[in-house]
């Protein structure tokens, strides 16, 4: 057992930490929802690790100053991603709390976890719990705790690692985005991955990890394995393009003022500097932005930018083709079938009546999987299928389940549910495929489609501020009117639909809404529209009392 770690030991102790990190790869991706869920945390933290096991590897019997200022310097240069970065900065912080010593032995590799901890949370702007910043912080206080008790820095890492273990396990309640995918955090599991390869290598035990550590339950009864990325919408990444760059320090210009800047363009920002080089990490939807101020400080050394969404669409592609093994086919027994997407009890059977072959449940805010469509899409007895995703957010996924599928599929571009009714009250059966698409997008284009609904807090839509429990107008998507009268907001979107030609109305009544009110609502359209042939259906969807079609 050892009892001092000199530069050979902390050598190894990194060696054996990249080899963790490597063996687990994909089990760390398969975890990776937050802060964006694009499925490359694991890859990430390896490269890292890996640019630091490549330096080390050049060096014969280094003396311990060498093996961390080598460490430190080539994962600051070879960071990549959020959680390489961070990874970086914890043990930039290691490096810093043992600068000093010649060997190490508990109590100082403890206080180099606690300043790896804490250097990485000055550096983090906006640092998120439940993330691997919570788990580092924790391990480093038990390994301080139990430096108290023991000079063993193998018995100090055990302290930081069970620490660690149980702390990973809570990072699922302590994040909304990890509690809905039902996963723990990326980065604190791969944080855990080191730890456990630099304690193996410690005790000698470098046998590829003997030792495997599970990925926590946290439903004992359902092992979680990875999450669904699909589960997650692509308007839930708020700026697309992961940023990284090392530009070098030659300027006197403070690098607090590239600090200040960054958040002003996107999110996820991490600068770390040394003497020589400032390594930034940002979440922007302009890198050319953060790249043209950087050269205020120096020339670029490293830049690479990424397309988060895209990373998201490969990975949910790959989750549904994974998944092809299981699938269920329904042998063609027709030449049309269709696939709609609908959310409430009467509105899915208002689309079975008008012909769908299969109603996927799902709408704003509860979008179906790739997966889940590709489903249906497989049990629609038919040769050609007409997908419906009737909202914005779900014709990508119609459209890589239709790429998944061995059937000849066509995705319509139906954004609301009254477009999808009339899309498939003008399908004709005698037509040809091309020609039943050009009418239904014809009939598409041609209807007028709002909603009604509430504000559950106080918020922004629009640029405009709407308050709690107020009732909203939208016309196509867009925000219309809002205000505490329900009916004064439904007269202005009876007259904002009803301008120019009106032959039908189609009003579907849904949640907070009664058969009265419903006819209440038909005559403010009736009032507006003319002659106008009205119809009210009972639809029970959610989120919206109303949505309306006019043709």
């Amino acid at each position: 057992m050892a009892k001092m770690i000199d530069g050979e030991a902390y050598k190894e102790m990194i060696l054996q930490a990249a080899e963790a990190v490597a063996e687990r790869v994909e089990e760390v991706n398969a975890l990776n929802v937050f802060p964006v869920p694009d499925g490359d945390t694991g890859t990430n933290m390896s490269m890292t690790l890996n640019n630091a096991a490549d330096a080390l590897n050049k060096l014969e019997n280094p003396t311990l100053g060498r093996a961390l200022e080598v460490t430190s310097s080539a994962l600051l240069r070879g960071a990549r991603g959020n959680s390489g970065v961070i990874t970086s900065l914890l043990f930039r912080g290691i490096a810093k709390g043992m600068k000093d010593a010649r060997t190490a032995d508990g109590a100082t590799l403890a206080e180099g976890l606690r300043e790896g901890s804490a250097t990485a949370y000055k550096a983090v702007m906006k640092p998120a719990e439940g993330t691997i910043l919570t788990v580092s912080r924790i391990a480093g206080d038990a390994a301080v705790k139990a430096a108290k008790k023991t000079r063993d820095p193998e018995a100090v890492l055990g302290a930081a690692i069970k620490a660690a273990k149980k702390a990973l396990e809570e990072t699922t309640n302590q994040n909304p985005v990890l509690k809905k995918a039902g996963v723990v955090d990326a980065g604190a599991y791969g944080y855990l991955l080191i730890l456990q390869g630099m304690q193996d290598a410690l005790s000698g035990t470098i046998t590829r990890l003997a030792r495997k550590i599970p990925v926590p339950v946290i439903n004992p009864a359902m092992p979680v394995e990875s999450a669904d990325f699909s589960a997650f919408d692509e308007e839930e990444i708020n700026f697309d393009y992961c940023t990284e760059f090392i530009c070098a320090r030659e300027n006197p210009k403070d690098p607090d003022d590239l600090r200040q800047f960054l958040p002003t363009i996107g999110d996820c920002v991490v600068v770390v500097e040394d003497d020589e080089i400032i390594k930034v990490h940002v979440h922007t939807n302009e890198p050319h932005l953060a790249l043209g101020e950087a050269l205020k400080y120096g020339q670029l050394i490293t830049v690479k930018v990424e397309n988060m969404v895209q990373q998201h669409r490969q990975k949910v592609a790959e989750e549904a083709e994974a998944g092809m093994g299981k699938r269920e086919y329904a042998a063609p027994v027709t030449r049309y079938g269709f696939v709609s997407v609908a959310a409430g009890e009467g509105v899915m059977n208002l689309f079975r009546e008008l012909g769908a072959d299969n109603v996927v449940g799902g709408g704003q805010t509860m979008n179906p999987s790739t997966e889940d469509i590709l489903r249906a899409i497989d049990l629609t007895p038919a040769e050609i299928v007409f997908v419906l995703p009737n909202n914005k957010n779900i014709i990508m996924a119609g459209q890589q389940a239709a790429a998944l599928s061995d059937k000849q599929v066509v995705v319509l571009p139906t954004k609301t549910i009254p477009q999808g009714i009339c899309a498939m009250l003008s399908f004709d059966h005698d037509l040809e495929p091309e020609e039943n698409q050009q009418n239904m997008e014809s009939a598409i284009a041609a209807v007028r489609s709002g909603s009604v609904t509430y504000a559950a807090r106080d918020s922004e839509f629009d640029g405009r501020h709407i308050q709690e429990g107020d009732h909203m107008a939208l016309s196509e998507g867009k925000l219309l009117s809002t205000g505490k009268d329900f009916f004064a907001v439904v007269d202005d979107l009876a007259r904002e639909l009803c301008r120019g030609e009106c032959n039908f109305i189609t009003i579907i009544y849904g949640e907070g809404a009664d058969e009265e009110q419903a006819r209440q609502v038909r005559d403010i359209f009736a009032a507006c529209a003319g002659d106008a042939e009205i119809n009210v259906l009972c639809g029970g969807q959610p989120v919206y009392s109303y949505l309306v079609s006019v043709e």
